[in-house]
């Protein structure tokens, strides 16, 4: 079926709006001094701070998300609607909001926040630890839907048969489930990952912008453009770092998925 042209051109347009602004990026990068940009010290610590961080939300997301999913899949039409619904709700709830709900839930007057800072003295807001609780609550629903799209996908028929032929719960887990979902485990890990990488709004309300401590990637190059502590070649250069991070991630995933299929 050929495609009116006028639609065509309106697909051109939508392409060239996603794209063009990528190129601009790419434009504006110092090519010459990117390895010096890159290894500045600034960008170094914003670099190691967010693969820490990054891993550690994504540690987390593992040991949660995978119940999570694992319960929403089984759960009946109306309750996995509900718990679905509630998953669903950091992706498209605005970053900034998603920051102001951490802080009144994990704040020093917080639900939570203040009597556990009343019993020990500790407070999530501006820490280290606070930039994975804001990487999680961004990423963890990355991660639920993948591997809960999976689980669905799989069934519950081998599980069945597993456990007919008298295997216990843990091992039809371990030997039955996981290694049907595996693909969407990877998927998902790799995306949640990715999006803790690229984490900003709610690291910034949540826990702050304090160099070494919680001043991530994004972070930095927002403070690069305020004219503070770092330069803008280096926020150019960790931007250009992260879209080529995600440029592999998205194809990296789809060439791991189509050779998944075969």
């Amino acid at each position: 079926m050929r495609l009116p042209a006028w639609l065509k051109a309106a697909a051109l347009v939508g392409l060239a709006l996603l794209a063009l602004p990528l190129i601009g990026l790419l434009s504006r990068v110092r090519y010459e001094t990117l390895w010096q940009d890159l290894t500045s010290e600034a960008a170094l610590n914003a670099l190691g701070l967010s693969l820490l961080t990054a891993a550690g939300a994504t540690l987390v997301c593992l040991v949660l998300g995978f119940p999570l999913a694992l319960l929403i899949a089984r759960s009946s039409a109306k309750v996995a609607a509900v718990l679905r619904a509630v998953v669903l709700i950091p992706l498209v709830l605005p970053p900034m909001v998603g920051g102001l709900a951490l802080l009144s839930l994990l704040g020093r007057s917080g639900l939570l926040g203040q009597p556990l800072f009343e019993a020990t003295g500790f407070s999530l807001p501006y820490s280290t630890v606070g930039v994975v609780v804001a990487q999680v609550f961004v990423a963890m629903p990355f991660f639920v839907i993948s591997v809960e799209g999976s689980l669905r996908t799989s069934g519950q028929g081998h599980e069945a048969v597993a456990a007919s032929l008298g295997a216990d719960r843990w091992r039809v887990l371990t030997r039955v489930t996981i290694p049907l979902v595996r693909p969407g485990l990877v998927a998902g890990t790799v995306l949640a990952f990715a999006r803790a990488m690229g984490e900003f709004g709610a690291t910034a309300l949540f826990a702050g912008n304090t160099p070494g401590v919680t001043r991530t990637m994004p972070l930095a190059i927002y403070t690069a453009y305020n004219g503070v502590g770092v330069s803008q070649d280096t926020a150019l250069a960790l931007s250009l770092l992260l879209l080529v991070s995600a440029a592999v991630v998205v194809l990296g995933l789809r060439s791991w998925r189509e050779d998944a299929v075969r």
